[in-house]
């Protein structure tokens, strides 16, 4: 018996004509995997049957709870409709063509993505996306968002880029990509960590600030705020694009030249204003914090989540706890800076290695604590730099190092990326359960055996957004885009 007509297990094959599937008998690995069977109850056939998905996984990691072995999911309409027992399908699925896969899961969530159109052959430098072409960057961006997507993560909160111009174009399939939760231009005060100091202020505002004549603050991926009255027009800037989320920079940063991390950005009074204006609309805010100042600011204003929380101590851990702050930690960016010494400015080498040892105890501590954790790389760079789009799954590693088991580090990344959007944003994604999306991903071995295959895109055999099938072996990505096209026509 070929592998093209391999029975699994004791259930019958249909001997039902598939013109694909026959066309990939002659040796391509696809048919290897697809197989057409019989569940043990037939019935009549539905009229679309032949849009609806069935997966067997040997090994089903769902998410959030335990993993289960010999578990079918049944997707139809871009929605999960069972899971269980191959036994127990519901009749009206009795004759879907069954995809057998060794492990199955929830697509992951990147909770800190930055899709700004990097160049991988210059400074990664908020000066650089001040004066970057929009047609330059949108042409990065495509091919970031597919990498991304390749890696096996198919939901991304963006803090701070062109994602929500981007999920309009992914939304009509022109391009292919993850289902992106943008935060627009993230909110930096003058001076602070979006400031770009290399420019004369003039020009900065012109681009940045939201008080400036003619200014085109809101277009980029920063906007600058002063004051209680500017920081509530930005946060409706961010409205007008379609914001799903707020992101602000309450401390200062590593990869800037000349603020300090340590310090806290804008007042109590600036933070609560733009919680405020944010919640009026459910939208959550995100802060990006490395000192323990901004951390404990942004917390007492409302924040629901903290970026990289590098010098966070046990005050700093209880208190996130008490208010159930979530926690992305972002790892990889310091540790690639780490180890590529030689790819980066000096000035930023050297920050980075003062935060480094800190952020990582802080890390630690917090898992340690129980706090709950997202995961979010932090990637910046451009399409094949050392922070690229595609790498995003090293960040999965480095919780695990960090002190979470194999299975905690999933669930943080899936079951809790919907989470760090909020109640009023937060989608049914990131668990495999009935009435949840259909973005899954399969796998050749098991994560709980080894995180590191998480690492690597091509250990990713399958990915299905929304229920369609988008990665594959054999399956172009030219036929995928085609795939994801056809399903985003209305009517």
């Amino acid at each position: 018996m070929d592998s093209c007509t391999s029975v699994m297990e004791d259930w019958e094959i249909i001997s039902r004509p598939n013109r694909k599937r026959d066309d990939l008998c002659a040796g391509d690995s696809i048919a290897t995997q697809e197989n057409l069977v019989k569940y043990p109850h037939p019935s009549d056939v539905d009229d679309d049957f032949e849009a609806t998905t069935s997966i067997l996984a040997d090994l089903l990691i769902p998410g959030k709870g335990k993993p289960s072995t010999n578990q079918v999911v049944v997707v139809e309409k871009g929605k999960i409709t069972y899971v269980g027992d191959p036994n127990k399908v519901p009749s009206k699925y009795s004759r879907v063509a069954v995809k057998r896969v060794p492990v199955l899961m929830p697509g992951l969530w990147e909770c800190h993505s930055h899709f700004i159109g990097s160049s991988p052959n210059k400074p990664i430098t908020v000066e650089n996306m001040a004066f970057l072409h929009p047609a330059e960057a949108g042409a990065r961006n495509a091919r970031a968002l597919h990498d991304t997507l390749y890696a096996g993560f198919t939901s991304c909160v963006d803090l701070g880029g062109y994602a929500p111009e981007l999920q309009t174009v992914i939304d009509e399939g022109s391009i292919i990509g993850p289902t992106l939760y943008g935060a627009g231009a993230m909110l930096s005060m003058t001076a602070g960590h979006g400031d770009v100091f290399e420019l004369p202020l003039g020009t900065v505002q012109q681009r940045f600030s939201v008080r400036a004549p003619g200014t085109d603050a809101g277009f980029y991926p920063i906007i600058f705020a002063d004051g209680v009255d500017e920081c509530r027009k930005a946060v409706r800037v961010n409205l007008r694009r379609k914001a799903r989320v707020i992101k602000v920079l309450t401390s200062g940063g590593v990869t800037s030249r000349d603020d300090n991390p340590m310090y806290r950005q804008f007042s109590d009074e600036e933070l609560k204003v733009i919680v405020e204006e944010a919640g009026r609309m459910g939208l959550s805010c995100a802060a990006h914090a490395i000192g323990k100042a901004g951390i404990m600011a942004a917390i007492r204003a409302g924040f629901k989540v903290i970026e990289h929380n590098s010098f966070a101590d046990d005050e700093v851990i209880d208190l996130m706890k008490k208010k159930g702050v979530m926690l992305v930690a972002t790892m990889t960016p310091l540790q690639s800076i780490v180890d590529n010494k030689d790819s980066y400015p000096k000035e930023m080498y050297d920050k980075a290695m003062k935060v480094v040892t800190a952020h990582k105890e802080a890390y630690a501590r917090a898992i340690k604590a129980g706090v709950r954790c997202a995961i979010g790389s932090d990637l910046f760079g451009g399409p094949g730099s050392v922070l690229g789009p595609g790498m995003n799954g090293r960040e999965i590693g480095l919780a695990v190092a960090a002190g979470m088991s194999p299975l905690d580090a999933i669930e943080a990344a899936t079951a809790n990326g919907p989470l760090t959007l909020g109640p009023e944003q937060a989608p049914k994604s990131g668990q495999i359960m009935e009435g949840y999306d259909a973005d899954l991903i399969a796998l050749q071995s098991s994560p709980l055996e080894d995180i590191k295959v998480l690492q690597i895109p091509k250990n990713i055999t399958h990915i299905w957004k929304a229920g369609i099938l988008v990665k594959a072996p054999g399956l172009d990505s030219w036929d995928a885009l085609a795939s994801w096209s056809k399903s985003t026509v209305k009517g």
